[in-house]
């Protein structure tokens, strides 16, 4: 009777310890923060050379979803590949490029060449929730 009280003791302890690291592990890997949100397009002016590389050697291609950063976000795991969710923008969207290190807190969504439609997003305070990449 002992020797069977004692072990759904540590049954119990031993799921109980198992199911606590799932949650905390879970709850890290998702980051919620508030950023000031611009837009951008790949037109001579908004972009270096090559308005179709991005900042880590990536091709923007039409279609894709994808953010640019101000570097200190980089330090929270917004980099190369992080996947993003954007208040008020359907699907996710991915890390592919970075900001002039003058900017902070902000990210830039990518518009391709459809300035109107940058001009028109205009600057906006929302809520993002990312994966961070480590």
């Amino acid at each position: 009777m002992l020797k069977q009280t004692l072990r759904n003791w540590v049954f119990f302890v031993t799921a109980v310890l198992a199911g606590s690291l799932s949650l905390n592990a879970s709850a890290a890997v998702e980051k919620t923060m508030t950023v000031h949100a611009t837009a951008y397009n790949s037109v001579p002016g908004q972009t270096d050379d090559d308005p179709w590389v991005a900042a880590w050697n990536n091709r923007l291609r039409p279609g894709d979803k994808v953010i640019a950063v101000s570097r200190d976000l980089e330090k929270h795991g917004l980099t190369n590949g992080a996947k993003v969710k954007i208040e008020g923008l359907p699907g996710t969207y991915t890390v592919r490029d970075r900001m002039n290190k003058r900017f902070t807190n902000r990210i830039d969504v990518w518009m391709e060449k459809d300035i109107k439609k940058a001009r028109k997003w205009g600057k906006k305070k929302l809520k993002i929730v990312f994966k961070p990449v480590k």
